[in-house]
């Protein structure tokens, strides 16, 4: 049995898919199962037995024996979410709660960090371990990432295997449900569609022009590969970034989208809002160097290619899923 936590949000819905794809559907998904638009990310999957969240250590505890690895994917993502608690029970102590088990039961482990524990950049996007005490997270679900991944290296025990994936703006099918927490692309696309045009953030940094403000975007089948890479590859535990590389604008991004739809380009400039202006990221990219070191070998889609085939397979048709 393969265990899938948050198996009906956006990165779980499309690994589990994944796993099907390859012939392994001995799936347990893990999730609250409580958001009927999250549900249709997993129709049609083969899924062995559907556990819910709050009760899956229990189910761990009694089921063990089976369990040939285990990717935590699930967590609080909201990063307007200022409850410290509620993070710190569902990201920090609940992955905590795996990790323990993931070394009394000999399983190996896959979970899900975040880029946003890089906050401005301060420090870099290297996923160096010995730095990464030094990053400043720029909110409370960021913190949460960060405190797990701090603590996870300076473990003593650990398990056998273990990967610990920083995402960075992961963009792609599945993740309809998100809303306001959806990619820039879906946003774009549906920006487009209605009104004919898209607003972007003005830049309020002399170094970057209106537009220019960059992030590293990667297609959510990229990250679903080298998720599928570390399942068979069970060497070099520790914590990788994972992005496409390639830091890209937020004005490449929307002529893309342009492109894909068959629209006019048409631009349009906003303020940053003032509550978010200081906090506002104008440069992301990861680097891939360690993962690659490890031997993955396989390439990143382009921006353009994967907006390209995201609108083309999954948005335009009316919403297809993974």
């Amino acid at each position: 049995m393969i265990i899938v936590t948050g198996a009906a949000g956006f990165i779980g819905s499309c690994l589990v898919k994944k796993l099907n794809r390859e012939n392994f559907n001995a799936i347990i998904a893990v999730d609250k199962f409580d958001v009927p638009a999250k549900s249709k990310n997993l129709e049609g999957a083969s899924i062995a037995e559907y556990v819910d969240r709050d009760n899956f250590m229990a189910w761990l505890d009694r089921n063990f024996e089976g369990v040939e690895f285990i990717f935590h994917i699930g967590a609080k993502t909201d990063t307007a979410e200022f409850d410290t608690d509620l993070l710190n029970r569902l990201n920090t102590q609940y992955t905590k709660d795996i990790w323990a088990r993931c070394i009394q039961f000999q399983i190996p482990l896959v979970y899900a960090s975040s880029a946003a524990t890089y906050g401005l950049g301060e420090a870099g996007y290297d996923d160096d371990e010995s730095k990464i005490h030094l990053l400043k997270p720029l909110n409370p679900y960021g913190q949460s990432k960060q405190d797990f991944d701090v603590w996870a290296i300076h473990q003593k025990e650990k398990p056998f295997f273990w990967a610990g994936l920083k995402f960075f703006n992961v963009y792609g099918p599945n993740e309809y449900h998100k809303g306001r927490m959806a990619s820039v692309i879906w946003h774009a696309f549906h920006q487009i569609n209605q009104t004919g045009r898209m607003k972007l953030f003005r830049s309020h940094d002399p170094r970057y022009r209106d537009g220019e403000q960059m992030r590293d975007f990667v297609y959510v089948a990229d990250v679903i590969d080298v998720c599928y890479f570390l399942m068979h590859h069970r060497k070099n535990p520790g914590i990788y970034n994972l992005g496409s590389g390639k830091a890209r604008t937020f004005r490449d991004l929307t002529l893309a989208v342009f492109k894909a739809t068959g629209k006019k380009e048409n631009i349009e400039f906003i303020d940053t809002p003032i509550d978010i202006r200081d906090k506002y990221q104008y440069f992301t990219e990861a680097n891939m160097n360690k993962l690659i070191s490890h031997g993955y070998s396989k390439p990143f889609l382009s921006l353009e290619a994967g907006i390209e085939k995201y609108v083309r397979d999954y948005l335009a048709p009316g919403i297809k899923y993974f």
